[in-house]
């Protein structure tokens, strides 16, 4: 199978920041700095602010929401490097056909 460059959008509008985009950040790039090839990079607003913080993959289109530093590690294990999304924590906006868990 051939390596595909994914690109991981953290959210840094003010919604997203208010509720620990940074730290999101932080984390995955923590987290990946040794994973290629990813790229890291913080993005405007999504427009998914109810949602937030949001982290969108691509080009997969892969969007997850109500992300927590502690939750990168497990996007990064099983998608990142196992090509597996983490279903409970799916943006159900964008993954509707997935239960994706909403707190």
């Amino acid at each position: 199978m051939a390596i595909q460059r994914r690109c991981v959008l953290v959210c840094q509008g003010r919604s997203c920041q208010r509720n620990g985009a940074h730290a999101v950040l932080a984390e995955f790039r923590a987290n990946t700095k040794d994973l290629s090839p990813v790229f890291v990079a913080e993005c405007e607003c999504t427009g998914q602010c109810s949602s937030g913080p949001t982290v969108r993959i691509t080009p997969d289109e892969t969007w997850y929401c109500r992300i927590t530093p502690d939750d990168v590690l497990k996007i990064v294990e099983e998608h990142l490097t196992g090509d597996i999304p983490v279903n409970e924590l799916l943006h159900p906006r964008f993954h509707p056909q997935i239960d994706s868990f909403m707190p």
